[in-house]
């Protein structure tokens, strides 16, 4: 053991950290964009946003794991030297993201105005939120073909394809988002989204076809054992959407300016955790990998050294945030009382940061590791001891938008405490029995 530990370097892992990061942050940023061309059309359209972003992320996110549960199983069978078949999972993810995607896409379509009134309360902002919804409904099979691409591809340890491609979407969309707002005013941002995200979700397509060599048909099967590693991260996801949406429901109750401030810290926040997985993602390809060879020594010492670049990134992201704390708000909006409301919460958030350095890149070993059972369960866990009573409490107190961050705050401790109990007791570093089950199996 001690000969293979060396074989993790620090270029191994920024080498698939970087790349990560591109298409990680590109997204966020994007988003971010599309928040301030938004909030400078007032804090009706910013709160109309908010609700239909929210409503999106929450259809969405609930298949992630057609990215990370696809990244550890390819990873897995990449490690055990057995490409083909690790290229062919993406095959069968992609046609779970393609057909779950149209599902939903058709549902949010049909009820997007019932939705958005329910989580806004306010009729007025809800239709213009299902305007936006009615157009952005058309990217959601689309994401899902791009998160079947990121898995199978950083699985193979190639995190540079993902990060042309999402480049290629996202740089037109963002070009787009001023001059479509301008011209169409909210509806515009949802059309600059679907555009860029279909030249995204082509060259995904392009690649699996690229480089896939076996049949192309769906296969049950497949997609069974893929869904029940996923079964697990779509109830870790359906977790922290229940909590998201509450803390937008709740905030919501506060005001306009309440929602509106709680989209531009959440939008921030979802930037940051997502930067900190570029880390997680490499620990991710490279435990799966290691476990695949059986290498165990060499998977913790993948977690070690991830989660040592993670703190020092993390210190890092934490201090330009309060250094800037009076100046990156007004680059989403001029507006008083969102300002004001924005105050204390800030530094919550950066508290936030820096736990998360931890809890993020642990989370990547444990994820390659297949340990999905055990994420889930802290997950749902923290949602219901610290975030939706911080939630809810806030709520029935008046203890506005800094009350619902306190619930964030409580919900990162209580998993940063999870996760590093679970790493330490090496409970994770187990040989996932899909490579010896699956390799050579597929016709």
């Amino acid at each position: 053991m001690t000969g293979q530990v060396p074989q993790v370097t620090a270029r191994q892992i920024f080498a698939l950290a970087l790349p990560a990061l591109g298409v990680l942050a590109a997204t966020p940023l994007y988003l971010l964009l599309d928040t301030a061309v938004i909030g400078h059309l007032g804090s009706f359209e910013l709160a109309a946003l908010a609700a239909g972003t929210t409503v999106q992320s929450t259809v969405t996110t609930q298949l992630t794991f057609l990215s990370y549960g696809t990244t550890a199983r390819s990873a897995r069978l990449f490690g055990a030297g057995n490409r083909r078949e690790a290229v062919a999972e993406g095959v069968q993810a992609t046609w779970v993201g393609l057909g779950v995607g149209l599902v939903i896409a058709t549902l949010v379509w049909i009820f997007a105005e019932r939705i958005a009134l329910a989580l806004t309360g306010n009729p007025d902002t809800a239709a213009a939120a299902a305007s936006w919804m009615h157009i952005a409904a058309l990217a959601i099979p689309l994401t899902l073909i791009d998160m079947a691409g990121n898995g199978w591809l950083r699985g193979v340890q190639n995190t540079r394809w993902p990060l042309y491609f999402t480049l290629a979407g996202v740089i037109p969309g963002a070009i787009l988002i001023p001059v479509l707002v301008a011209r169409y005013g909210l509806e515009g941002s949802a059309m600059a989204n679907v555009i860029g995200l279909t030249i995204t979700s082509v060259c995904f397509l392009v690649a699996l076809h690229r480089e896939h060599e076996g049949s192309w048909a769906p296969q049950w099967s497949i997609m069974k054992r893929q869904l029940v590693m996923g079964r697990d991260l779509i109830l870790r996801s359906l977790s922290f959407q229940v909590a998201f949406v509450s803390a937008a429901a709740v905030a919501a109750r506060f005001g306009t300016s309440s929602l509106a401030a709680h989209q531009i810290m959440l939008q921030l926040w979802n930037f940051i955790t997502l930067v900190l997985d570029s880390l997680a993602i490499a620990a991710q390809a490279l435990t799966g990998a290691a476990l695949g060879r059986g290498t165990v020594g060499v998977a913790k010492q993948v977690g070690v050294r991830v989660t040592a670049y993670s703190m020092v990134f993390a210190g890092a992201l934490g201090l330009v945030f309060a250094v800037l704390a009076g100046v990156i708000p007004r680059i989403f909006t001029r507006d008083a009382d969102v300002l004001a409301t924005l105050s204390t919460p800030w530094w919550l958030m950066i508290i936030m940061i820096v736990l998360g350095g931890v809890v993020f890149a642990l989370d990547g070993v444990l994820l390659g590791a297949g340990d999905a059972a055990y994420l889930r369960t802290i997950t749902i866990a923290s949602v219901l001891i610290g975030f939706l009573p911080g939630v809810w409490i806030s709520y029935a107190v008046d203890g506005g938008l800094t009350g619902i961050w306190i619930g964030l705050l409580a919900f990162i401790a209580i998993r940063l405490a999870a996760v590093v109990w679970r790493f330490r007791s090496m409970r994770w570093a187990v040989v996932d029995p899909v490579v010896d089950t699956e390799q050579g199996g597929r016709s």
